[in-house]
């Protein structure tokens, strides 16, 4: 297979970019950033010519479009900025595919939206499933639920093969400091190495479904071969969590004394106090299920965590008896 991914070098990305390299597929990235090093085709999705000629360059068999401004917060600082990339870039991307291929030759696509296109819902709803109609409570939810309009109406008016993916709360190894979880395993970190064993914290009562990214790719990859054209699947563990449960595993994890301290900059100015959805949908058509438990996910996030910090400050291997990782 002969796959094409938007915003392959971020976080979700270079997670899928691994898992389909090691299945032997072809994988080609396209992005933008300052790491050029793990990109093959440099793509600005706001700019139309860039779109269009990476996707004749690389003839794709498969689309797996990941590249999105995913920042809730910076949405909803520049949130005109925001539909420009997810929405207008996609509008471009599937112009790019249907100008460049003949209509039974259009590759594949898959969209990654967001379960934040839910919103808050009636405590009846829950567990969320994909029948229930968008209710998008910020810019970046907005976007998404209108980029997944776009690609569903493409499928119907050109017979391009978009298949829905919204995916909720992805977690685990390389994530960066900007989502919770990252955080708290960035602040552990710097604690256990030396720092103020002070960690700062926003609304910790929400509850999310989190899954673990490896686990989310694998379902990104069967639903591009056994998903339907046309539908939309939630891509997730079907199980809430406080995020206050996760801040606590992982205390347990890094096995540090904190305090815990509110950071009113870390607060949204809206939030949903509650989302999770089911997955009954992606099962039964893929047979996927996930394989990694929430407390593997967040051991498997503190220790790469730590890893890469230590590397920038220890070149070689040395015992410290104050940094105490957890590696079982």
């Amino acid at each position: 297979m002969r796959a094409l991914i938007t915003g392959g070098n971020g976080f979700v990305g270079r997670h899928l970019v691994e898992h389909l390299r090691n299945r032997g597929d072809e994988v080609i990235v396209a992005g933008h950033g300052d790491d050029l090093q793990k990109i093959d085709f440099p793509l600005e999705l706001c700019d139309r010519l860039s779109v269009r000629g990476v996707v004749e360059q690389t003839q794709p068999e498969v689309v797996f479009h990941l590249a999105a401004q995913s920042s809730v917060p910076s949405a909803t600082s520049d949130p005109i900025n925001t539909y420009s990339v997810n929405i207008l870039g996609t509008a471009y991307l599937c112009e790019a595919l249907r100008e460049t291929f003949e209509r039974s030759r259009i590759p594949r696509l898959i969209f990654v939206s967001s379960g934040d296109v839910y919103g808050p819902r009636a405590a009846h709803e829950y567990p969320l499933n994909e029948s229930l109609a968008p209710q998008a409570l910020n810019p970046y939810a907005s976007s998404k639920a209108a980029g997944e309009s776009l690609v569903l109406a493409e499928w119907k008016t050109y017979g391009i093969p978009a298949i829905v993916a919204r995916a909720f709360n992805h977690i685990g190894p390389g994530q960066d400091e900007r989502s919770a979880t990252g955080t708290f395993a960035h602040q552990l970190v710097r604690i256990a190495m030396g720092d103020e064993p002070v960690l700062y914290v926003g609304d910790l009562s929400p509850e999310r479904d989190f899954l673990d990214v490896r686990d989310g790719v694998a379902a990104y990859v069967a639903l591009v071969e056994r998903g339907t054209p046309g539908e939309i699947y939630n891509v997730c563990s079907g199980r809430p969590t406080k995020i206050e449960e996760v801040l606590r595993t992982l205390v347990n994890i890094a096995h540090v004394a904190v305090e815990i301290r509110e950071d009113r900059k870390r607060m949204r100015p809206v939030d949903t106090p509650r989302s999770y959805g089911r997955n009954d949908k992606l099962r039964s058509a893929t047979d996927w299920e996930p394989q990694h438990s929430l407390k593997d996910t967040l051991r498997d996030l503190y220790n790469d965590v730590f890893a890469r910090e230590r590397a920038k400050v220890l070149p070689e291997p040395l015992t410290m008896g104050k940094i105490r990782p957890s590696f079982s």
